[in-house]
């Protein structure tokens, strides 16, 4: 037997073949393109995620004489989108992405009312999809009152594979219409924003059969008839799965284009005031916190762009051996912040700047405000009681060891490096398809992946970085007043 993992992102489409035992076979990807009509909007259409799935699936396909034993299929996506379709199951509109910030005056009203933070454990943001249907009821109501049903991207891909409406809880958790404590919707919320239930997909966990692969599709790619198509998950928890990050105090920190803190939980715990994620996991009875920072590696990447030089050659210049905190801060804020402050006008700086600041002194401090603005989401994650046991890194700011000895040390916890770069939402998609067709627990075909290395604390340096993480939390209410006052 093998399994397909499907992954849909922002910017296109992946697609996993793996074998019974596990391990990667192959993969191929086919891009998308994104919409910007207004300032803010961002949309797909998602015709474009079925040529693309079909384009990524041919590659496989016609390489791999293993993909004619695909007998599970799971898919991931990108959450919080609102794909809208009418009775007949055509698209009413393009999809408004996560990404997307037109509802944001709609997201604060949402979160006026006690019910949306009680029920769901969660702050609304602008980029949820309840908000969306909400901007969509008063600007397009021509389009409200068609709507039959409204689907995730991951739950549209689901549909075109098995023409059933279905999605699993992980991802459904981002609408804002989830009693994540139940996994079940939540009526009430739905009401507020002029919806039933009869609208919203049928839940089912990630790792249980979501249907049947259609025949039209099923004879197109030269598979069997019976061909299981699991759940699924949003992105982030199927990376979860792909990193074995299951159980209580598992997880990892991904150092990517933004910076993502997740870990598993046994139960929920959820903690809106300071903006963290509480959703369900893509396996039964399994919780995960996630604390999001939206300018990571994009950080480093900026830098790079205006001085003309890699962000490698940046990171390189610093030499091997961790420095002490620099006199130069940097507030992280390119693109706003959510955990802890929910803050979407707020931008990046550099505070102490002199004339001897030289440009390997404005790297460091990148990486530096980096390392800070995740240790905000540690330390909101640590507030609720969480652990890590273990702590993966993962994401394209990992290659710098300088940069993970600085995180290790600001986090004052192990970082490790897993073996391979065989991981991430394709791997576990396909893993929960293989748990959907065969039965078999998610622990036993979730592992989490060989440790290559651990970097440890600079334990000379600890309390150097401590302080100067105090000193970076003076930066923020300094930089948030500067950002809504055009300084």
């Amino acid at each position: 037997m093998s399994f397909l993992g499907i992954d849909l992102g922002t910017s296109g489409v992946r697609v996993l073949l793996m074998d019974e035992d596990g391990a990667p076979v192959a993969s191929a990807e086919a891009s998308c393109g994104v919409s910007h009509p207004h300032p803010g909007w961002s949309e797909q259409d998602p015709a474009d995620w079925i040529e693309a799935l079909e384009k990524a699936v041919a590659e496989i396909r016609d390489a791999y004489p293993d993909f004619a034993r695909v007998s599970g299929i799971g898919v991931a996506g990108h959450m919080h989108g609102a794909t809208l379709l009418d009775s007949q199951d055509a698209v009413l509109r393009p999809c408004i992405l996560w990404n997307d910030t037109r509802s944001h005056a709609w997201a604060a009203r949402m979160n006026s009312d006690p019910a949306f933070r009680e029920i769901t454990g969660n702050v609304v943001f602008p980029g949820f999809t309840a908000p969306k249907l909400a901007w969509v009821r008063q600007h397009e109501p021509e389009i409200f009152a068609r709507v039959a049903r409204v689907l995730l991207p991951a739950a549209y891909l689901n549909h075109y594979l098995t023409g059933e409406h279905v999605s699993d809880l992980s991802d459904c958790s981002g609408t804002a219409w989830l009693d994540v404590a139940a996994r079940d919707w939540s009526d009430p919320l739905l009401d507020r924003c002029g919806l039933r239930r009869a609208q919203m997909p049928r839940l089912v966990e990630g790792t249980a059969r979501a249907g049947t692969l259609r025949p039209a599709v099923a004879d197109r790619w030269g598979l069997g008839s019976q061909v299981c198509v699991a759940g699924g998950a949003g992105d982030n928890a199927a990376a979860a799965c792909g990193m074995g990050a299951l159980r209580e105090g598992s997880g990892f920190v991904s150092l990517g284009t933004s910076g993502v803190i997740l870990m598993a939980r046994d139960r929920l715990c959820s903690a809106p005031d300071s903006a963290l994620h509480s959703f369900c996991h893509a396996v039964p009875d399994t919780w995960y916190q996630m604390s999001v920072m939206l300018s990571a590696a994009d950080s480093l990447t900026w830098l790079a762009s205006v001085t003309g030089r890699s962000p490698a050659a940046l990171t390189e210049a610093l030499g091997d051996a961790l420095r002490p905190p620099g006199d130069v801060g940097f507030a992280p804020y390119l693109s706003g912040e959510r955990t802890p402050h929910n803050d979407s006008r707020i931008r990046a700086g550099f505070a102490g700047i002199s004339t001897a600041t030289t440009q390997v002194d404005l790297t460091h401090a990148v990486l530096e405000g980096v390392c800070f603005g995740l240790r905000d989401g540690y330390e909101a994650i640590r507030a609720t009681g969480g652990r890590f046991e273990t702590l993966y890194v993962i994401g394209g700011g990992s290659a710098s060891r300088y940069w993970l000895q600085m995180l290790a040390t600001v986090l004052d916890t192990p970082l490790h490096v897993p073996q391979g770069r065989a991981f991430g939402a394709a791997l576990g998609a396909a893993r929960l398809g293989q748990a959907a067709a065969t039965g078999q627990p998610a622990d036993r075909i979730m592992p989490a992946p060989a440790t290559g290395d651990v970097i440890t604390p600079d334990v000379a340096l600890r309390d150097a970085y401590d302080a100067a993480y105090a000193r970076f939390r003076r930066l923020y209410p300094a930089f948030s007043a500067l950002s809504r006052n055009g300084g």
